[in-house]
């Protein structure tokens, strides 16, 4: 039998490895996770030992290629890949622009993108359109939170011309979490290569991509992972590899004649990469992942995510003036509501309520809601909080 006591126990001595947890209540790991202890100690100790070393010589160089395979092997080993298909990078941002300018576009080419995307990627997407009299257009998912089916609707607005389609593996605003497989499977009958947005999934969902066949998977790791902000990753499917031209060109990313005169690409993700970089936030993203790991594997992680979020849903379902964006409850940690009662601006004083009370959420624009993300670190008490302070705001 289980023994909630000692979970419980266990969970809040796992807590006291991440700092900011101590003083805050706190609802936007869909936002940025709060690192622990550990990660953060090893930015430091890294960036000493490489000025001990001496920052620009054969021992560091050394030192640093070994660090750099080793987070790629840390990451390979939570997306059940191998680490040669790992492009590092700074951000999803970067790695959606990777795959999304790397594709030899032609005049008349169909990239569908839902309307649930970020507005990062819905602007490269347009200005892609505008350089290359590309076609852009949106498929409507938003619709499908609680009913219907968003591979029926992706594969109704499939072009034979469709050479892109970009999806959210989690959506940022309702926190639907779309089956991929089946809608990769239909892209791929269509020859479309299909690019996810992950940054609300890596973390937050038990990922193995190499069976998922999504062509490119662009993450971070500052948010459901708890790494330092300026790390993440493109994860790009070895059989499309050569077809992925270079958007941004380094000397990481290139083999060397004799002469140190570039001859081809990397045979591997390094060729999407560039050169110098924060070297030291590897050592960091590194051992927020190994934090992770030492709590529970990534299934164990998402079932206490979901169990969080159904608790919260379930208290807020309840509460008269709230109602939730989702009808049942959430296979993700993001909750959105809205307030019934809607006064002008209602969301964003709600919000800013609560953070006066050291409970941290979020607005979001469209749909009009209040978001508010729990992870495997969520307490209860921490819900039952959120909950008094939303029904206090609503009695004022």
């Amino acid at each position: 039998m289980i023994n909630i006591s000692m979970i419980k126990t266990k969970l809040h001595h796992h807590r006291e490895q991440f700092p900011a947890l101590a003083n805050k209540t706190y609802f936007n790991y869909g936002g940025q996770g709060p690192m622990p202890k550990r990660a953060m100690d090893a930015i430091t100790q890294a960036e000493a030992h490489i000025q001990h070393l001496g920052p620009f010589g054969n021992e560091a160089y050394t030192w640093l290629t070994q660090q750099k395979q080793a987070i790629k092997e840390a990451i390979a080993s939570e997306f059940h890949v191998p680490s040669a298909t790992i492009t590092l990078t700074e951000d999803v941002t970067v790695g959606c622009n990777i795959a999304m300018w790397g594709i030899d576009w032609q005049p008349g080419d169909h990239i569908l993108l839902s309307d649930c995307e970020h507005p990062g990627v819905i602007a490269t997407a347009q200005e892609i359109g505008r350089r290359y009299a590309v076609k852009v257009t949106t498929c409507p998912l938003m619709t499908t939170l609680n009913e219907g089916d968003p591979a029926t609707v992706i594969a109704k607005h499939l072009h034979p011309q469709t050479r892109l389609v970009i999806l959210s593996h989690v959506f940022w605003n309702t926190g639907q979490v779309l089956h991929l497989d089946k809608i990769v499977e239909i892209c791929g009958n269509n020859n479309s290569l299909v690019l996810v947005d992950a940054a609300q999934s890596a973390g937050l969902l038990p990922l193995n991509l190499s069976e998922l066949k999504a062509d490119f998977y662009a993450f971070t790791g500052h948010k459901w992972l708890c790494g330092p902000a300026g790390i993440g990753g493109l994860y790009v499917r070895p059989e499309v590899r050569e077809s992925l031209q270079p958007t941004f060109i380094g000397l990481r990313g290139i083999v060397v004649d004799h002469r140190s005169q570039p001859v081809s690409w990397q045979p591997d993700g390094r060729r999407y990469e560039v050169s110098t970089s924060a070297y030291s936030l590897y050592v960091g993203f590194k051992e927020a992942i190994a934090v992770h790991q030492q709590w529970g594997t990534s299934q164990e992680r998402y079932e206490q995510i979901c169990s969080n979020s159904e608790y919260l849903w379930r208290k807020l379902a309840a509460l008269p003036n709230i109602k939730c964006l989702r009808t049942s409850p959430p296979e993700s940690g993001i909750v959105s509501f809205q307030l019934t009662e809607q006064q002008p601006q209602a969301s964003l004083k709600l919000v800013e309520f609560l953070e006066s009370q050291k409970i941290f959420t979020r607005t979001i624009a469209d749909p009009d809601c209040i978001r508010a993300t729990v992870h495997y670190l969520t307490l209860e008490s921490e819900i039952d909080q959120l909950i008094e302070e939303i029904q206090r705001f609503s009695q004022n």
